[in-house]
């Protein structure tokens, strides 16, 4: 019965992708052919509502989201009461981290930019569990699933998401139409903005799946000319030297003009 709820929450946003156009994009098949990188790179964009797409299968495979959980990590977080504001200097059991970086207390603000894991795993610690499995349903995120390991679940799943779901999670986020305050929205937009022009706004995210490659993400929306376009790549990383997560996107859109 839940699983059939769960369906039935996500059928809407399914239903509104496959009404759209879609266009597979021959320029960024040969970006990736460049590359020698297996993945997929969708845009929507939102206005024409058209989805330029390479690999539009795999667009709508789920994967563990990574780090890109971090933008919804940090909406449930000020929204649940967890954290007062992105600045709110956050206490870590100081247990050794795998980066300096991370090693020191920080607000959310700086967290999400150098990507503090163990930060956000003492949030959605905070959070719980039943709590955190209810925020994700009422956002309907990916396949809503935590599991049981609330600081996990993100990183090793049961919780996957589409890049197809991403740009729809981003889009409302970005329009402001998420089921969360405008300011707690306003709030997650402000410290996912990259520097630089045009005005874009993403976060990275890298995953491990023992016996496969690694998993790696870049998603986000461009503001362009009063229009939005949300993206999100997700490609196979076979070892670090292969990471092109930020370069192969920005190409791709800059490929689409849209950089």
């Amino acid at each position: 019965m839940i699983k059939q709820c769960l369906a039935l929450l996500l059928l809407p946003a399914c239903l509104a992708a496959n009404a759209a156009e879609w266009k597979e994009s021959a320029a960024i098949a040969r970006l990736f052919k460049q590359e020698g990188v297996t993945g997929t790179f969708v845009v929507h964009d939102v206005a024409a509502d058209v989805y330029t797409v390479h690999d539009r299968k795999r667009a709508e495979t789920r994967f563990i989201p990574a780090s890109t959980f971090k933008i919804p990590n940090t909406l449930i977080a000020l929204s649940t009461g967890v954290v007062a504001n992105v600045d709110q200097i956050v206490p870590l059991d100081g247990k050794p981290v795998a980066r300096p970086e991370w090693a020191r207390p920080m607000g959310l603000r700086e967290a999400i930019r150098v990507s503090n894991v163990p930060l956000y795993q003492e949030l959605a610690r905070r959070v719980g569990i039943d709590r955190m499995r209810t925020e994700l349903v009422k956002m309907q995120y990916g396949n809503t699933d935590p599991g049981a390991v609330v600081d996990r679940f993100w990183l090793d799943g049961p919780l996957k998401i589409s890049a197809l779901e991403q740009t729809g999670f981003l889009t409302k986020l970005a329009q402001g139409q998420l089921p969360y305050t405008n300011l707690a929205m306003a709030a997650v937009r402000a410290i996912s903005r990259q520097d630089g022009a045009p005005e874009l706004y993403a976060k990275t995210g890298w995953g491990l799946r023992p016996g496969e490659a690694d998993i790696g993400w870049w998603v986000g929306w461009v503001n362009k000319d009063g229009k939005l376009y949300a993206f999100a790549l997700n490609i196979d990383i076979p070892d670090k030297a292969a990471d092109k997560r930020v370069s192969l996107a920005k190409a791709a859109l800059r490929e689409l003009g849209l950089l």
